[in-house]
């Protein structure tokens, strides 16, 4: 998650401040009137800094007096801390990140730098790695943070982004799971929550195996505004995924009524949702429109598409006129059949026999034993 440098560069002038506020403390040694009031002069000079070469100048001059301050007493190397952070927030000037954690990284781990400090700026550390890219380290200092730590929201999306990044996606649903007013609450109340936390959280589920989290961040995303047809087609695909075909074809309904969903693949796509969701008089009515209508061009597949939605939904008439049309447009004696069998199954004698007979005529031996059959044993016509 992206944060603005200016942002970034106010929150260190925070830290500098409490630092220095620190020194007056029982917890960090006093510093001399000298150092302080040099210290308040890096900082002003760096708030005011309008050009590149004055910040780089500042930061040097800030790691010339802690390398000058090193080796001394307490009080030399608590200012020494200072000046360290001071350096990190000229880098954090010139967004580079990785020399203003490399600054804070050093400033930590100077002797005598109380836990309180340490911890802040491990915080800090770690934001700063992730801003520079080194997601691994960034990771590691925060997640270690956390555990001691009630962190705010914006650090466990942090880590989890974090995490994704690495393919650690195991560790990032978990770590989504820890967000102050767990995510899954937070769905249930429709609490708001940014675009791309929606979507990082959704991706962050699928790629865990969390199907059903998934979904429901994704329909919530959904619900928000009609989004791409990407999105609607993967929310139909988890819903299938789960075995939620009713549910699967209500969504793609949903994104064909709102017009995200349009064109032939995705007329296509509905009318065979429609046949796993078990609504096949659905399916056969939408797809024997799109065929007279020329939404879609009537090819043979679609035809044997239409039959068998047709003979799913138990419409007999329907289905053995287009299953004959399939087997005379293909010419197949296992078409013709299969259509024999379906009228002999449906008690239709003289349709059954007729397709036997072009499928014997056809070299179908089956169909051969079949009329056989059918002479000893006729049908009760119905």
């Amino acid at each position: 998650m992206k944060v603005p440098t200016a942002s970034i560069y106010r929150l260190f002038v925070g830290l500098l401040l409490t630092a220095i506020t620190t020194a007056h403390c029982l917890a960090a040694p006093s510093l001399p009137g000298g150092i302080l009031r040099d210290l308040e002069s890096v900082e002003q000079d760096l708030a005011s800094a309008d050009g590149s070469d004055d910040i780089v100048a500042l930061e040097n001059r800030a790691l010339s007096q802690a390398e000058r301050l090193a080796g001394g007493n307490d009080a030399d190397r608590w200012a020494r801390a200072l000046y360290l952070q001071l350096a990190s927030q000229a880098a954090v000037r010139r967004e580079a990140y990785g020399d203003a954690a490399k600054h804070i990284a050093t400033a930590r781990g100077v002797r005598g730098v109380d836990a309180a400090m340490q911890s802040r700026w491990q915080h800090w550390e770690a934001s700063l790695r992730l801003r520079a890219g080194q997601q691994a380290k960034g990771a590691e200092l925060l997640k270690a943070w956390l555990d001691d730590h009630s962190g705010e929201a914006d650090d466990y999306w942090r880590l989890a982004n974090a995490q994704a990044r690495l393919k650690r996606w195991s560790s990032a649903a978990a770590t989504l799971e820890k967000l102050p007013g767990a995510l899954s609450d937070a769905v249930a109340d429709q609490e708001p929550l940014s675009e791309s936390r929606m979507m990082l959280a959704a991706s962050i589920y699928q790629h865990a195996g969390e199907d059903e989290k998934a979904l429901a961040m994704i329909e919530r995303l959904l619900a928000g505004s009609s989004h791409d047809e990407a999105t609607w087609r993967r929310a139909a695909g988890l819903a299938q995924r789960l075995g939620q075909d009713a549910h699967a074809v209500a969504l793609w309904e949903a994104g064909w009524r709102q017009g995200v969903l349009s064109g032939e693949a995705a007329l296509e796509r509905r009318i065979r949702l429609h046949l796993q969701a078990g609504t096949p008089a659905r399916a056969a009515e939408l797809l024997a429109n799109a065929l007279d209508e020329g939404a879609l061009d009537d090819t043979l597949a679609r035809r044997r598409l239409l039959a068998r939605a047709y003979e799913r939904a138990r419409v007999r008439s329907s289905a053995l006129e287009v299953w004959r049309q399939v087997a005379e447009r293909s010419g197949e004696a296992e078409d013709w059949f299969y259509l024999g069998q379906l009228a002999a199954q449906w008690g239709k004698d003289p349709d059954a026999r007729q397709a036997l007979s072009r499928a014997q005529a056809l070299g179908s031996e089956q169909a051969t034993a079949w009329l056989d059959y059918l002479d000893q044993h006729p049908l009760e016509r119905r």
